[in-house]
């Protein structure tokens, strides 16, 4: 089995830019310790963008896209080299894996990247992954690569998730609005965290926050494999967290588990337009698992084509999201009626919108 941490900006540099040695030590001499012990383990990484920005000496962090892929396109080398020199101290090899967000959307990209990282696990090499921010349009909704590090983990179908971040795991409130914020032991029901005021800011370099940490290990949880939240600033958090030990905050694992499919289509395959369905439908998709016919749909709103991943809605709520056997404009043509009459109308057209295999309730 794997465990995958991640690393975010605000572990990786200080406020000031420089890489946070102490911590970085720290963290590849356990992970060193756990590769060792027979644990097999997957790094991502933050903070090429925060290390280009003090190689390059840039006083505050880019706006433009094209700023910030060039600051990571400085940074991301350096980065590297700082981990790769770390884990051989202790006698880990380590291989630089740079991922983008199409390459967790598209299907076939997907299982490239899971058969490469397997390998290279099997083989005993630490793989540092990171968002490949040089060429990544959409570089900041990773949200600080919390998103992409609950990919990895259920793409290798990992047994742990930790996030490593500089405070002590969720707080019951924003820590620098409530002094008297303490921090959750175990959430055990995502339900109790909707109402907490989880605060956003992680560092002057990142780009994500607790929020997207949280969110992360919800995506891990419903995968059927558990997280951590916790202080990767203090000494033998991540052995201690790898360990069970009661460290940060743990997320259980939910007990049921969706297909390795059900749960790209979920997560990874981003919706190119939305399929607006009558309550009938609508009750059909929840209750019995059925796919969705032409009779039941309403309208199809956005621009998109067969093989596209699309959301259902029911009087304007997102209800799932599915891949679409019809086009927008096939669609448009085919709404409301019976399958014979679809069949007239477009010989070829598939008889459901979207099969049931290919749904996932949201």
């Amino acid at each position: 089995m794997t465990l995958v941490v991640k690393l975010g900006s605000s572990i990786v540099a200080a406020d000031d830019g420089e890489l946070r040695v102490d911590v970085l030590d720290s963290v590849c001499a356990q992970v060193s310790e756990l590769e060792q012990g027979g644990e097999r383990v997957v790094m991502v990484t933050s903070g090429a963008i925060a290390r280009g920005m003090r190689l390059l000496e840039l006083p505050v962090r880019p706006r433009a896209m094209d700023e910030l892929q060039a600051a990571s396109a400085v940074g991301q080398g350096d980065l590297f080299r700082a981990y790769e020199s770390r884990l051989a101290r202790g006698g880990t090899k380590a291989a630089q894996v740079l991922l983008t967000a199409a390459d967790i959307a598209a299907r076939t990209n997907y299982l490239n990247a899971r058969q490469t990282l397997r390998r290279l696990v099997s083989w005993g090499v630490v793989p540092v992954i990171n968002e490949n921010d040089t060429t990544a349009t959409d570089e900041i909704s990773f949200g600080d690569n919390d998103f992409l590090a609950a990919q990895v983990a259920i793409l290798l179908d990992a047994r742990l998730l930790v996030l490593l971040t500089n405070v002590d795991g969720v707080m019951t409130a924003d820590p620098q609005l409530d002094p008297g914020a303490s921090p959750i032991a175990e959430v055990e029901d995502f339900e109790q965290l909707r109402a907490l005021e989880i605060g956003d800011r992680t560092s002057a370099f990142g780009s994500g926050g607790m929020r997207s940490k949280v969110a992360a290990a919800e995506m891990a949880s419903e995968s059927g494999i558990r997280a951590t939240i916790c202080n990767g600033t203090k000494p033998g958090t991540l052995a201690a967290a790898a360990a069970g030990e009661e460290v940060g905050t743990r997320f259980r694992a939910q007990a049921t588990r969706a297909s390795s499919f059900k749960l790209w289509l979920k997560y990874a395959k981003p919706a190119r337009g939305t399929i607006q369905v009558d309550a009938g439908a609508a009750e059909v998709l929840r209750e019995q698992g059925s796919s969705l016919l032409p009779v039941g749909v309403l309208a199809a709103e956005g621009e998109f084509e067969a093989g596209d991943a699309v959301d259902v809605a029911v009087d304007g709520s997102v209800i799932g999201k599915g891949i679409s056997e019809y086009s927008a404009s096939e669609l448009g043509q085919a709404k409301g009626m019976q399958s014979d009459r679809v069949r007239d109308l477009l010989p070829h057209a598939a008889d459901e919108v979207i099969h049931r295999d290919r749904f996932v309730l949201l």
